[in-house]
């Protein structure tokens, strides 16, 4: 199965400040699943913004880059009141998964030793790998692996990753070419993210927001877009 596509309205670790309009300009491509980081809007403006996602039958990520426990239950907490489906990110801490316990949104945490802004990977791929098995044995839902903002060897990382566990794997973070979404199919994660590339014409030079998704999505479907 092809991995699943999470277009983020975001541009380097921050939601884009027009992310409703052009949310609303595009929603009818064939893309399920979107997604926003915590910062870069007013919490009502999320809040819209999640809201406008669902009521276009879209599955909805909240993605925490903040990296302290009090803001990533604070993430927790804006997940509940937007009615996102998956709250990705956030270093795990046992009070955010107990919240998110029997409520209706999905817990995806970060993997490894995550810091900085933007966010880098630390560890070696074997503590990451253990990490990936503790985290699921604490009953989450998926785990966020910043693939691509890894110090080490991505691909690999990727694959370890994917091997060793069986919950959703999102690589998220820094694909910026068709090479690294073939990276993330053949490692067989279950899905991964894309903002940031999207902003910067990574895929389409000189083209628009809109075009520069198709073509991402394109080269997933096996339609060489270039």
């Amino acid at each position: 199965m092809k991995p699943e596509l999470i277009v983020m309205l975001t541009w380097n670790d921050r939601t884009v400040e027009n992310a409703l309009q052009l949310f609303d300009d595009i929603k009818n491509i064939p893309i399920k699943h979107w997604g926003f980081k915590d910062v870069g809007l007013p919490r009502s403006e999320m809040i819209r913004l999640a809201q406008a996602m669902s009521d276009a039958g879209k599955t909805t990520y909240l993605e925490v880059v903040s990296l302290s426990e009090k803001e990533g239950v604070e993430g927790a907490r804006l997940a509940i009141e937007s009615g996102v489906d998956v709250l990705m990110g956030t270093v795990f801490f046992d009070s955010i998964n107990e919240y998110l316990k029997n409520k209706s949104v999905a817990y995806y945490p970060f993997l490894g030793n995550v810091h900085s802004h933007p966010s880098v990977l630390e560890g070696s791929i074997d503590e990451i790998v253990v990490h990936a098995q503790q985290l699921e044995s604490k009953g989450v839902d998926g785990l966020d692996l910043l693939t691509f903002r890894y110090t080490g060897n991505a691909p690999r990382l990727l694959e370890a990753v994917v091997e060793a566990t069986n919950v959703p794997i999102v690589s998220a973070g820094s694909i910026a070419s068709c090479k690294r979404i073939d990276e993330v199919l053949a490692a067989k994660a279950w899905g991964f993210t894309v903002g940031t590339a999207f902003f910067e014409e990574k895929f389409v030079p000189d083209g628009s927001f809109k075009e520069n998704v198709m073509a991402a999505w394109n080269w997933m479907q096996g339609q060489n877009a270039h």
